[in-house]
């Protein structure tokens, strides 16, 4: 679980970048189940702040479907770059910057269990004007690739459902356009960094248990082979990340049970 430090650690970047009339807008990413989410409302909740994902913030389901017919099918599964509206994104981080004390702002909310965005009128409300903007993400911060990189399948998923490099070339060009103007506009990122992505398996089939009330080795074996294919849609972008392809204002290095190995710089 995160410790005390970390949330420190958040809080003392969010003070060292506020302005007098403008709350810092503070990433915090890491691959799944690295415990950024909790990191970003345990932050939230000290500094006054509001926060919300990228996961808030997915295309509709009508949305992916449109672009998984235009671009690849794979972009029908939430998640990668491409599968985000950043529009909503930039919206909402306007709106929390320009609250007043009197204001009331919607935070956009996503329903994972039916795999669609809730109604506006469901959205959370944060009232007044937020001393810190928390957005977490697993690619918050990530970089493109080089264009010979992206040519070779890492894993089965790319060989068998995308042999010529379209979607994960997509992605990439995704990554590198419409979502670095919005990670441009971070005042600081802080990176949970996984020990290897072998670990993440591990740490989602950990979530996935939770959610269904049992420990993680009772988690049945054909539910982790599932997931097991499915982080293979986050693989390619979480391996550069862990190799150093983000722009991170502080990376955090965690062992296999989430625990503090060090903090660079």
């Amino acid at each position: 679980m995160m410790s005390g430090p970390l949330l420190d650690l958040v809080c003392e970047l969010a003070a060292a970048r506020a302005g007098p009339d403008r709350p810092p807008l503070i990433g915090i990413t890491g691959a799944q189940g690295s415990g950024k989410t909790t990191l970003a409302r345990a932050a939230a909740d000290r500094l006054g702040g509001a926060v919300f994902s990228l996961d808030d913030v997915y295309l509709t389901k009508a949305e992916r479907a449109a672009l998984a017919a235009q671009a690849h099918p794979l972009f029908a599964v939430r998640g990668p770059p491409g599968t985000h509206d950043l529009d909503l994104a930039d919206r909402t981080v306007a709106a929390l910057r320009g609250a007043t004390p009197s204001s009331t702002t919607r935070l956009p909310a996503f329903d994972k269990l039916a795999d669609e965005r809730q109604p506006e009128g469901v959205w959370p409300v944060f009232k007044g004007r937020p001393g810190a903007i928390l957005v977490d993400g697993w690619c918050v911060g990530a970089t493109g690739q080089d264009p010979a990189a992206l040519a070779t399948p890492i894993n089965a998923l790319e060989r068998e459902e995308d042999p010529n490099a379209v979607w994960r070339s997509y992605a990439d060009q995704a990554l590198t356009g419409r979502y670095a103007a919005l990670f441009a506009g971070f005042d600081a990122i802080i990176f949970l960094a996984a020990p290897s992505f072998d670990t993440v398996l591990d740490w989602r089939c950990e979530q996935e248990a939770g959610l269904l009330g049992i420990a993680a080795d009772r988690l049945p074996a054909a539910r982790r082979a599932e997931l097991a294919r499915f982080i293979q849609h986050f693989e390619r972008i979480t391996r550069h990340m862990l190799a150093g392809g983000l722009a991170a204002t502080v990376t955090v290095r965690l062992d296999a049970r989430r625990g503090v190995l060090a903090i660079e710089p």
